[in-house]
């Protein structure tokens, strides 16, 4: 069982190689060239397919209630998940979601990551901002995607602590894009299970809701309760985790 130490639950308990790459200033989030569109299809389609072997081949991934976002197939929607799995949440929710509508919020290091930074989150990944300028751009990317019945990820605790079995706290700042767009969310929670062989877990990924704003509040009220409602959803699946694969201390 490996062990991990942190001071407080927002600690990044991970680095990358590169995780102090930024992006240029020039950056476009959404490639729009017709060699960018071609290598976006192939990508997903090779990712797609190397996710498929990897979370259910290497991970033991059984996700359910995947039928439940057919409910919202006409629209473009946000899936929140809580962040541990390093490669698992870049290349998973490809299996559930149509890996052509897939995209996902993530913090700038991420592109730093050779080759993946390269060649696969270039064309799914939109990156956190740094500043007005490049939050702005986000912002104008998301609110595109939507419109276009894209599905965004979005993993609030932000830095991934592999195999931890709770949910760390978040702010509800990422619940104001559902309420600003008036589109559904759902919440996409791995759990973790003892293995009938072995000592890697098997991971049960449980997809709930739709959620929908409360359009007849102020958009603060509107945001709070779509807040407490997915997070109160994601705390009570993944309580329904029986096994620790790695162990947490606080210094």
């Amino acid at each position: 069982m490996q062990n991990y130490y942190y001071t407080k639950p927002t600690d990044d308990v991970v680095a990358s190689k590169n995780q102090n790459y930024k992006l240029p200033k020039d950056y476009q989030i959404i490639p729009t060239s017709i060699s960018a569109k071609l290598w976006n299809y192939i990508a997903r389609t090779l990712a797609a397919l190397f996710g498929w072997g990897y979370s259910r081949l290497f991970l033991k991934v059984h996700v359910k209630g995947k039928h439940k976002l057919k409910l919202v197939n006409q629209s473009g929607y946000f899936l929140y998940g809580n962040h541990t799995q390093p490669m698992g949440d870049v290349f998973t929710p490809l299996t559930i979601a149509s890996p052509y509508r897939f995209y996902a919020i993530a913090g700038q290091a991420n592109w730093g990551i050779p080759f993946i930074g390269k060649h696969l989150v270039r064309y799914g990944g939109l990156p956190v901002g740094e500043n007005l300028q490049e939050s702005a751009k986000l912002i104008q990317a998301i609110k595109t995607l939507i419109h276009q019945k894209k599905v965004i990820a979005i993993y609030p605790e932000a830095h991934v602590w592999p195999y931890y079995t709770k949910i760390r706290p978040f702010s509800n700042t990422s619940m104001h894009f559902p309420v600003q767009l008036n589109v559904p969310s759902f919440t996409m929670t791995t759990t973790y299970h003892k293995p009938k062989f072995g000592k890697r877990p098997k991971i049960i990924i449980y997809i709930d809701g739709p959620f929908y704003p409360n359009q007849a509040l102020s958009h603060k009220k509107a945001q709070d309760k779509l807040y407490n409602k997915i997070r109160e959803t994601m705390i009570e699946r993944a309580q329904t985790s029986d096994y620790q694969y790695c162990h947490y201390v606080k210094k």
